[in-house]
């Protein structure tokens, strides 16, 4: 749960503080979004590892736990579901998007905001950055749910007395 909310600070952060700021002080909308960018990849690996922890540490004991009591679909079962679905879009954010997007400035090799507005690559850039945020907004929400579902997901019972 630390991992979770450790990481869910830092995406808020992220999203209501740094990126607005940057954009708002450098005035240089590029250079700010290299900037951003940048953080962004960094907070894609934070995301990597607090999604793969948080599933790692509770999956197998109490995946084991869940199938000895109910078969079907249990808490377990949502709740790894979730994990896998974030670390989805960890793996579109990390490895399809980010790539992407700097594909598409290296190619302009002029800041995007001076390309025409139906420019191809300012379109394309565009549509990547409005796909990255909601993934960043997807992950954020999915984190909160992880968090708030972890008191669901089933426990080892004490020993019985002897």
């Amino acid at each position: 749960m630390g991992l979770l909310l450790v990481w869910l600070g830092m995406a808020l952060g992220f999203a209501f503080l740094q990126a607005p700021t940057t954009f708002q002080v450098l005035g240089d909308r590029d250079l700010a979004g290299r900037i951003v960018g940048a953080t962004l990849v960094r907070l894609d690996w934070a995301a990597w590892g607090a999604f793969a922890l948080a599933l790692g540490l509770s999956w197998v004991p109490r995946w084991l736990e869940e199938f000895k009591e109910m078969d079907g679909l249990g808490p377990l079962r949502l709740w790894s579901a979730a994990a896998l679905v974030a670390l989805l879009m960890c793996l579109a954010s990390s490895f399809i998007l980010t790539p992407k997007l700097a594909d598409i400035r290296e190619r302009a090799q002029v800041p995007i905001q001076t390309l025409s507005e139906n420019h191809p690559d300012r379109i394309l850039h565009a549509k990547a950055h409005r796909i990255s945020r909601q993934l960043l907004v997807l992950r954020m929400l999915l984190a909160l749910s992880l968090v708030a579902g972890i008191g669901y997901l089933p426990r080892r019972k004490d020993a019985e007395p002897a």
